[in-house]
């Protein structure tokens, strides 16, 4: 006996891809850069250092003074001299207006007109210690700096950026399919 039978045969669909892949190039060319640096401003000032050397009292000292201070001495000499002489002739003048008094007021008058003085004479060094002065002022430097900012010149470049979108195209290879197949589905009446 034979009996009624479907068949079914069915095929899935095919399908095929071609895909193109996206395409990016990024190129980053370098900034430009500048840079300067200028000088810094230097201004030296420099006093120079002074010195002074006083030998006046050392050469008093060895007898080689200036005409003007040999006028000033001599004639402040010439005044106590005088200042001298004129106590020396009023005392002697009291002396003799006292004659009465006793004495000899002549003879000790005479001599003491007539002698010198004695002059007093010791060790003594020439010139006097200490007689040149010294003076010393030292130099003086002034420094002033001015620092100078750098110029800094920066020019940015923006990057360069291609890009090539990719794409996906789609084909049908084989389409989907379903057969359908009847067997047997009416028997034969072979009785």
């Amino acid at each position: 006996m034979q009996l009624p039978q479907i068949r079914l045969q069915s095929n899935f669909i095919r399908t095929g891809l071609q895909i193109d892949k996206p395409i990016q190039e990024i190129d980053q060319p370098h900034a430009e850069q500048s840079i300067q640096q200028p000088h810094a401003v230097l201004e030296i000032e420099t006093v120079p250092g002074k010195l002074t050397i006083d030998q006046t009292k050392a050469r008093e000292d060895m007898d080689l003074k200036s005409i003007g201070r040999r006028i000033e001495e001599f004639a402040q000499n010439g005044y106590q001299d005088w200042l001298k002489g004129l106590e020396r002739r009023a005392a002697q003048g009291n002396e003799l207006m006292k004659i009465e008094n006793g004495g000899n007021p002549l003879a000790t008058q005479a001599k003491e007109n007539s002698e010198k003085p004695m002059i007093p004479f010791n060790i003594g060094w020439i010139p006097s210690h200490f007689s040149v002065k010294t003076k010393y002022e030292p130099a003086k430097v002034n420094i002033n700096v001015k620092p100078q900012k750098p110029i800094i010149d920066a020019e940015i470049r923006k990057p360069i950026h291609e890009y090539t979108p990719g794409k996906t195209s789609i084909e049908v290879l084989e389409k989907n399919r379903l057969v359908i197949d009847f067997i047997n589905l009416f028997p034969e009446n072979n009785e």
